[in-house]
């Protein structure tokens, strides 16, 4: 259970650090899962691109910026699932949206490589995956020691009161906020221990610098939400998600049907 000190803490701040969710031997199954996933299954060129990375990295860092990504890590690892569906943290994450039911939405790693790990320009995670109000909360998981030098999550304290943002967004770059209004170094670093997890509002401002440590950085997101907060767009659009607190719903226009789908399927042809 999360204390009230906590709660006031997020309430203020828009994050909170959770620390050591997961114990030593299940961080060591689900360190090695994720090594056996990036090497087998992930996308080794996931650096966001943009006109943004001239703020944020040198002409050396950026020719060799590297980001390692892969979407929904339990469907490739049990240990994963078993992560994923955490009770604490389902508990956490209930507590702090003030629900009686939480929803998975996604789950996505981040991975950044030793001496090379690509940053991310400050940013609300809204532009991704936007939905109508903010019963929605982002928990990264820790698989490795994040501090300063290894390119650590970095938030502006209270900015999810901002609501929602207009991002700079087009073809050829990641959604980002305007590098000379919302500035990485005006923001708060929080280191993390491996098995610490950190949460953040959807409309909380975040980004991180450059890992440039001898060591991987790697934290996966998932995505929590209240079931009765509707989603507008972006990734896992029309997905219905794992129920890790309580029970769904019943959603007036929100309807599965048998298959797990939020949609019939389009019926076979006749012969």
């Amino acid at each position: 259970m999360l204390t009230q000190a906590q709660i006031d803490f997020f309430s203020e701040n828009g994050f909170l650090r959770l620390e050591q969710v997961y114990p030593p031997e299940e961080l060591q199954e689900m360190s090695e899962d994720l090594n056996y996933i990036m090497h087998t299954f992930a996308n080794w060129d996931a650096a966001w691109k943009g006109p943004w990375r001239k703020e944020y990295l040198k002409e050396e860092e950026d020719k060799k910026a590297t980001l390692v990504a892969i979407h929904e890590l339990q469907h490739y690892s049990a240990a994963w699932t078993r992560a994923i569906t955490n009770p604490t943290l389902a508990d956490a994450v209930a507590t702090l949206l003030d629900t009686d039911c939480v929803e998975v939405h996604h789950c996505t790693l981040h991975a950044k490589a030793p001496d090379a790990g690509a940053p991310f320009p400050m940013h609300q995670d809204l532009p991704f995956y936007p939905h109508e109000d903010g019963r929605y909360i982002d928990a990264l998981i820790h698989l490795d020691n994040a501090d300063e030098e290894s390119g650590c999550i970095k938030f502006l304290a209270g900015s999810y009161k901002l609501g929602k943002l207009q991002h700079i967004t087009g073809p050829d770059t990641a959604p980002h906020l305007p590098t000379d209004k919302f500035r990485l170094q005006d923001a708060v670093s929080v280191p993390a221990q491996a098995g610490d997890v950190v949460l953040f509002h959807l409309w909380t401002v975040h980004g991180s610098s450059v890992n440039n440590s001898g060591r991987w950085r790697r934290l996966v997101r998932v995505g929590f939400r209240d079931p009765r907060n509707r989603q507008e767009g972006g990734q896992a659009m029309g997905r219905p998600g794992l129920i890790v607190k309580g029970r769904r719903p019943k959603i007036e226009g929100q309807e599965v049907n048998v298959y797990g789908n939020w949609t019939p399927p389009v019926a076979a042809a006749k012969v």
